[in-house]
């Protein structure tokens, strides 16, 4: 492994101005593809609200985000998915967030995508960065079909460093292998792997990270900030 130093991501709020898990319910619920419309976003914007205050548990998002992946077979949730991307994710991915990513790459950084959203929704985000290894929730299939479940140790919280630790492990490497590593998140929820890196990064940080951030004098990237600017 020629790599020396290790680059990890976070997704939503990070690399996206989105968040990927709720823009897929939200597209569902839209579309009249999650049930009755109201009510699919009424829980959404629930789970939204509670995962913002640190309240959600990857078990309680997965009963509804896991369980909108068994309202169709593998052929229409590609679908389905193929017009979500062309929507709602290609529109929102901006030059800053690849470059990022690219410099890493062009570093010859071993990168990962390490997000609690599933690997469903993730996966073809992850291709657009042109990041190949990607860490995320498992949903767990049976005959082809998704259950509603989830399969292992969701990507969530301190399960971020369990998951990063197996994929590392698989390829006979440690984080200690690795000169420096980098975790770019938004979130609180975070905490656990930005602790254990030797370069956290609070990328577009929330109030709560920000404010850890800086009083640990860690790097705070503003990576939208001129999006932000021009809305306001």
């Amino acid at each position: 492994m020629s790599a020396k130093r290790l680059a990890l991501f976070d997704l939503d709020h990070t690399l996206l101005p989105l968040d990927s898990d709720y823009q897929w319910a939200d597209f569902l619920a839209r579309t009249g593809r999650a049930g009755d419309p109201a009510e699919a976003q009424r829980r959404n914007d629930d789970l939204m609200q509670r995962y913002n205050a640190g309240k959600l548990t990857a078990e309680e998002s997965a009963e509804f985000m896991l369980g909108l992946l068994t309202l169709a077979d593998a052929a229409e949730l590609a679908d389905w998915h193929a017009s979500f991307m062309a929507e709602v994710v290609l529109p929102a991915i901006l030059p800053v967030a690849k470059d990022l990513v690219q410099e890493h790459i062009d570093q010859g950084d071993l990168c990962a995508i390490v997000t609690a959203t599933n690997e469903f929704v993730t996966a073809p985000i992850a291709r657009e960065f042109g990041i190949t290894h990607l860490i995320a929730t498992i949903p767990e299939t049976r005959n082809g079909r998704y259950t509603g479940r989830i399969q292992g140790i969701p990507s969530f919280q301190a399960g971020k460093i369990t998951r990063v630790d197996a994929w590392l492990a698989d390829m006979n490497l440690t984080r200690a292998d690795f000169d420096c590593s980098f975790f770019y998140s938004d979130s609180p929820n975070d905490l656990p792997l930005l602790e254990v890196v030797t370069h956290p990064v609070a990328t577009n940080p929330s109030p709560a990270l920000r404010q850890v951030a800086q009083v640990r004098n860690w790097t705070i990237l503003d990576l939208f900030q001129e999006m932000q600017d021009a809305k306001s």
